[in-house]
């Protein structure tokens, strides 16, 4: 290619290689070379390019369970929409890690035979529910650029994050309710103990106190379901609102609750911690969590580590909103 556009080797490489304006070569110079590099049909080896820079230009999504989405409705595909979105817009390209361990139980593990298997990317993006704290500490003390999506607490380690801000909507969600008349609340609870339920929890908490509410029910005590000692409670009219951490225990209560004659909202609100659907018997007041937007800032805060290696990123909280449902009114008893 240098013979034949007349020119040294090293000027062929500056300018293929986008380096000929600092190099300062002449605009005929390069004319020559790209005149050469048609003729010869030549390519760039990206992998000798990412050599050089020592940047493959590839980010990686780790989920450390099936997460893949099988439909529009599943949880994980605005953010991994997101990501996509994202990374295209800023020149990535996306590899994702699905392979899992030698145990056979299905768990998706970072590290295989002491190596990091996401050092294929020059960093990542991870998520999923069954996180597994052991690895995030390695990959954290190892230096690895990632980014998880989520709240993950790691003794030792400060795992940067984008979290959405359960805390704040779950308030603002019991807040709404007390506007529309309500002073004696139920919750509902998850039999799980993770980060999210804990904000969601610490959020309620919160506004009860601010908001002067009442609550006897076993959820805000501790205990999770739904006994039938609480629903026959209910059935007497001792709270007017009831706030649950998931819709399948909404869809629970709602049922339990038809059975003996209630309606909601006619005879009890109820609002839902996470995000709800259309359902045949209307939608569920719940919270909307940004998917797509979390997904985006996920990759903008890698790449700035990436920009920037050795630095820490701080983690991010974003806001919530609440989805306006069909299932709370002002008290009707």
């Amino acid at each position: 290619m240098a013979r034949l556009a007349g020119v040294s080797q090293s000027a062929v490489s500056r300018v293929v290689s986008g380096d000929a304006e600092s190099a300062r070569i002449s605009e005929e110079t390069r004319r020559r070379i790209f005149d050469a590099v048609r003729e010869l049909g030549y390519v760039a080896n990206p992998a000798a390019r990412a050599m050089r820079k020592k940047r493959t230009n590839l980010l990686g999504v780790h989920t450390f369970e099936a997460v893949f989405p099988h439909a529009r409705e599943d949880f994980y595909f605005d953010f991994l929409l997101g990501i996509e979105e994202r990374a295209e817009e800023t020149g990535f390209d996306l590899v994702l890690f699905t392979s899992t361990g030698a145990g056979g139980d299905g768990r998706r593990m970072v590290y295989r035979d002491g190596t990091n298997r996401l050092g294929l990317a020059d960093g990542s993006v991870l998520l999923g529910v069954s996180t597994d704290r052991a690895e995030l500490s390695r990959l954290w003390f190892d230096g690895y650029p990632f980014i998880h999506i989520g709240r993950r607490e790691v003794p030792g380690a400060d795992i940067p994050c984008v979290i959405p801000d359960y805390e704040a909507v779950t308030a603002d969600i019991v807040g709404k309710l007390a506007a529309l008349g309500h002073r004696r609340f139920g919750y509902l609870r998850e039999d799980k103990e993770m980060e999210p339920y804990t904000d969601r929890r610490r959020g309620y908490a919160r506004a009860v106190r601010e908001f002067g509410i009442t609550d006897d029910s076993p959820g805000f005590r501790g205990e999770p379901e739904l006994s039938e000692e609480w629903l026959d409670r209910l059935a007497t009219g001792c709270e007017t609102a009831v706030v649950t951490e998931s819709v399948r225990l909404a869809n629970a209560l709602r049922a339990r609750l038809a059975a003996r004659g209630l309606r909601v909202p006619d005879d009890l609100s109820v609002a839902v911690l996470e995000g709800a659907w259309d359902q045949p018997d209307g939608r569920w007041e719940s919270l909307e969590i940004p998917r797509i937007e979390i997904g985006r800032i996920a990759v903008d805060r890698l790449i700035a580590m990436l920009d920037a290696p050795g630095r820490r990123v701080d983690s991010l909280l974003v806001p919530c909103s609440i989805s306006a449902g069909t299932t709370v009114a002002a008290p009707g008893r």
